[in-house]
């Protein structure tokens, strides 16, 4: 994989229009996009059939053409900065096809699937994945920084090192955060 400064430097260069940067940058984080949507998925039921593939696409497509935040160009810092937003894209994208999956069981939708057709959604995974990301932006609204961090460890397998990058706080600082995050969740979810 490429040196992470000049992984920035290509992200900005996709951002800024460089069609030849995106063909350079597309396969040097797909891997690692892979990777960590598989690692998100191996916490899910046995059985799921989303596959880790089509959340990487959808992923990626998002963040590929995230291109203005605001009325202010998108400017990656880092590679952390990255697969930190890749983390809070891929969670997204997950609620939202749980969310889309409940409401097609009632009937609500007809469009077609972005992600694996064949992915099911059962009530009760429904409502844990729905449990998880309404307790996370409970806890966003009292620490943003821990829930960040669940997004970055849990959704995004990212190392407390890599965190603590993007943070520009120590890997040490990263895991009593996670610790404390996991507590807290622990106890909102087992109410």
């Amino acid at each position: 994989m490429t040196q992470p400064s000049e992984l920035t430097a290509l992200l900005n260069k996709v951002v800024a229009g460089d069609a030849d940067a995106e063909g350079v940058l597309a396969p040097q984080i797909y891997q690692e996009l892979k990777k960590r949507a598989a690692g998100y998925l191996r916490h899910e039921r046995a059985g799921h059939t989303l596959q880790a593939t089509a959340l990487v696409h959808e992923a990626y497509v998002k963040l590929i053409q995230v291109k203005i935040i605001g009325d202010t160009p998108m400017e990656w810092q880092s590679r952390a900065h990255f697969f930190a937003v890749a983390s809070r894209v891929m969670r997204r994208i997950l609620v939202d096809h749980a969310r889309k999956k409940k409401a097609d069981k009632r009937g609500g939708s007809s469009f077609p699937e972005i992600l694996d057709q064949n992915a099911i959604v059962g009530d009760d995974q429904f409502e844990s994945i729905m449990a998880v990301h309404q307790a996370l932006d409970r806890l966003e609204a009292l620490d943003p920084r821990q829930a960040r961090i669940v997004e970055m460890r849990f959704f995004g397998g990212m190392t407390e090192e890599e965190i603590g990058c993007f943070f520009g706080i120590s890997p040490r600082t990263v895991k009593r955060d996670w610790k404390m995050a996991r507590a807290w969740l622990y106890g909102e979810l087992s109410q």
